[in-house]
């Protein structure tokens, strides 16, 4: 992280590590991380917030890569054939050039630029007290609804937010605005909700939300986001490179205040400071993904939670206004080849409900869902009703998906046998 008051823009940044022999201990939704061993090597990744502590001006260069059409063309010295053998190309050029230009053009008036004011304590050296200092940040989000409510990052609007704003893609800036809640610090998924309270008599455009689940790698897509805080729908576009993500993220990469996100996906489009909480596009105009990490090391390495990982938190938010996070209390270990290996697991994919003795406390949150539902440890659930759990659907993903109060029906391996288990899913509590 910049210093304070140095006059260069201040980042948030994300640390992610890869799996290791024992990934990942995770409690559903709020999740725990347990290693065998770190791995050697780690990489970084940058929440995509733009912070600015008040006062400094935000400098920065805006980099943009465009993407060109190459074609070997043997040069006989014939203009009309070098032209006639680029034509064909160029016009595919130009229709893809057309068709994101149109895609902006609709889905960016469902764009809005997240300002936020918030306060925080910082150290005075000289005397050691703690001084409060107030800090202006910018993201992005997503409107969801023409009476005014808002998706985004839960880190655009960090503890201590004490005001909210919204630009709107005309320019036009409504202050009058609300959260209505966020997802637990605790959670795999970077959820927040906003309610825009008085529009001034702008028309809200909701965007269009597609299925995430049909989504394959090599499937274009467009990234559209607020840049550095300072450049309002900035579009840029790539392809989906891989889906089913698990990364840890901490702070300023000091591996204080951890974050575990599961079930991203992975995208070559250009993501940047400031674009957290704005929406990743099919080609078909529909959100298919939440912006949400970069790697700040790397070439194009950005992270988008899945549209439909969040369908159940929208859906319960329009009906009460309010969020209330599914919650079944367990944790669990993602079983991979080597998982089931190394603790002789009958299956190579699912979720293991691992004895306290490999954990080190009680697996089963006394008192919350799965204790209720009788779930054990030792259980292996497999499937979440019907949908098979794997490396693209973790189980906190597909319980995500669900709402509070919902009952979902289990299937579990116990001592070798298939079982069924109906958990009706609680209410992730605050801590």
């Amino acid at each position: 992280m910049t210093e304070k008051g140095s006059g260069k823009t201040a980042t948030k940044e994300y640390t992610v590590s890869s799996k290791s022999t024992l990934p990942v201990i995770n409690r559903i939704p709020a999740v725990a991380w347990v290693r065998e061993k770190l791995p050697e090597q780690r990489v970084r990744f940058n929440r995509i917030t733009t912070a600015i502590v008040t006062g400094v001006i935000i400098s920065g260069l805006v980099g943009f890569g465009a993407g060109w059409l190459g074609a070997g063309i043997h040069n006989n010295g014939n203009n009309e054939v070098l032209n006639g053998t680029l034509s064909p190309q160029k016009q595919v050029v130009t229709s893809q050039g057309e068709l994101i230009s149109s895609i902006a053009k609709t889905v960016g008036p469902s764009v809005v630029s997240v300002n936020v004011t918030s306060t925080s304590s910082s150290t005075d050296s000289i005397f050691n007290l703690g001084l409060p200092q107030t800090e202006q940040s910018a993201g992005t989000g997503i409107i969801l609804t023409s009476n005014g409510l808002v998706v985004t990052n839960r880190h655009v609007v960090p503890q201590g937010t004490t005001s909210v704003s919204v630009t709107l893609s005309n320019g036009t800036e409504l202050s009058n605005v609300s959260v209505v809640g966020e997802t637990s610090t605790s959670s795999s998924l970077d959820i927040a909700f906003l309610k825009i309270n008085d529009s001034q008599g702008q028309t809200l455009t909701p965007a269009v939300l597609g299925d995430s689940s049909s989504v394959q790698v090599g499937d274009s897509v467009v990234a559209i986001g607020n840049a550095l805080g300072q450049f309002q729908n900035t579009v840029t576009s790539g392809i989906i490179s891989g889906y089913g993500r698990s990364v840890q993220a901490s702070d300023s990469g000091s591996g204080a205040s951890s974050e575990n996100l599961e079930d991203l996906f992975q995208t070559d489009a250009a993501i940047n400071e400031g674009n957290s909480g704005g929406p990743l596009v099919n080609m078909n105009g529909q959100v298919i993904g939440i912006n949400t990490a970069l790697a700040g090391n790397a070439q194009n390495i950005g992270f988008a939670i899945p549209i439909n990982d969040v369908k159940g938190l929208i859906q319960q938010v329009e009906t009460t206004g309010k969020l209330q996070q599914p919650y079944i209390g367990v944790y669990y270990v993602p079983i991979t080849s080597d998982i089931a290996q190394q603790y002789n697991l009958s299956v190579d994919n699912g979720a293991w409900i691992p004895p306290s003795s490999v954990l080190g406390q009680d697996p089963i949150i006394a008192g919350g869902p799965a204790d209720q539902a009788g779930l054990k440890s030792g259980d292996i659930i497999t499937k979440v009703d019907n949908t098979s759990i794997n490396q693209n659907n973790s189980l906190a993903s597909l319980i995500d998906q669900k709402q509070a109060g919902q009952t979902v029906s289990l299937t579990v391996i116990r001592n070798g046998k298939t079982i069924y288990v109906s958990v009706t899913l609680g209410v992730e509590p605050s801590s």
